[in-house]
């Protein structure tokens, strides 16, 4: 339907991004935390909302300085450096926090990078702030040696490196020193995206440890994933005060609504206790590797709320028998391997039912 319209060249024939929304009962392809918010959150964030409610014929707090500071103290507390409101900023999402950086230090006649395979979304972002893209690469087992990673970044020279961490769609960490070396190795933006950094193993630091001395390294997050926030939308970042006001340049006016500033508050509150499902998810997605392995089935260690699992000789007549048995995981990453988010205990069940009927099936297959 755009054929007519005068869109710009690289835009013809994409389609917009997302995940499969299929009914199903069990759906394990979006990341999502499985356990709504407690019932006293739900209770709070109803009375915030009346509240903003009453004065919405007033834009909202244009710097959401309120957020901002919470936001920043729970930071201090979870990831052990001290910040404050300055440096913290928020967006509607962490894909509005990635786009805005871009917005800012990269565009046209500059270059993003980052390290496949990893977020999907990523080379969407420089396309579309008319940013030049470059895919690099990892090792065979996922993980980024310090010197691939270095290597790689001098000979592009990129303005924006995005590295997740834990890594989205493999689950694996990137450990500090490989941030440290490719920070020291560019004049560009480092971005850390720990949209799971909550679900990472006890012991495994936080990048945020990194920020101070650091003023071209930022370190994402979001509310989606361990706040059970993803209807909210809101995601944020840590980083030099100056990379904040660069930011607040490209912002659109009044960008978050004074009702996702309010709720997101309330979840705040009570991040002790969300928390809490963060740790029982840990331990399904640990019981959940252990019970792969054993089906012979290859696991990179995850520090996040999924799993990669293969290698499938047909990964699509696996994801198609789990979809006839009632569970939608998502294709995505190299061919032979499926990603699986970790669910309730009784979704890891009808899961592990289903997988083993379908790998039972392929072992009688001629």
């Amino acid at each position: 339907m755009t054929e007519r319209l005068p869109l710009r060249p690289e835009l013809r024939g994409a389609v917009p991004y997302g995940a499969p929304q299929l009914d199903v009962p069990v759906r394990l392809n979006t990341n999502e935390n499985p356990y709504p918010p407690p019932p006293v959150v739900v209770a709070e964030a109803a009375e915030a909302v009346r509240e903003a409610v009453a004065g919405l014929n007033r834009y909202p707090d244009r710097e959401a300085a309120a957020l901002r500071a919470d936001l920043a103290a729970y930071l201090t507390a979870e990831g052990g450096v001290a910040l404050d409101a300055a440096s913290v900023w928020a967006a509607n999402g962490s894909n509005e926090v990635m786009l805005q950086l871009l917005q800012a230090f990269a565009g046209p006649g500059r270059t993003a990078m980052s390290f496949e395979p990893t977020y999907s979304m990523y080379p969407e972002y420089a396309r579309d702030t008319a940013t030049r893209w470059v895919a690099g690469v990892r090792a065979d087992d996922f993980s980024l040696p310090a010197d691939l990673a270095v290597a790689q970044v001098r000979r592009h020279r990129p303005d924006v490196v995005l590295l997740a961490s834990p890594n989205n769609p493999t689950g694996t960490v990137l450990p500090l020193d490989v941030v440290a070396a490719l920070h020291d190795a560019t004049t560009g933006m480092v971005v850390v995206d720990e949209a799971y950094g909550e679900f990472r193993r006890a012991g495994t630091p936080s990048a945020l440890t990194l920020l101070p001395g650091r003023p071209r390294l930022v370190v994402t997050r979001t509310m989606s994933k361990a706040f059970a926030f993803a209807g909210a939308r809101l995601g944020y970042l840590a980083a030099d005060a100056a990379v904040v006001d660069a930011l607040r340049v490209v912002r659109l006016p009044y960008h978050l609504s004074a009702v996702t500033q309010a709720v997101a508050r309330v979840a705040l509150r009570h991040a002790d206790a969300l928390q809490q499902q963060v740790a029982a998810l840990r331990a399904a997605r640990d019981d959940l590797v252990g019970w792969l392995r054993a089906q012979g089935l290859v696991v990179p260690d995850s520090d996040a709320n999924f799993v990669l699992v293969g290698r499938f000789p047909d990964r699509r007549a696996v994801w198609e028998g789990l979809l006839a048995r009632g569970v939608l995981v998502r294709e995505v990453g190299p061919p032979e391997w499926l990603r699986v988010t970790v669910g309730t205990d009784t979704e890891m069940a009808a899961l592990r039912d289903a997988l083993s009927a379908v790998l039972a099936e392929q072992e009688e297959s001629p």
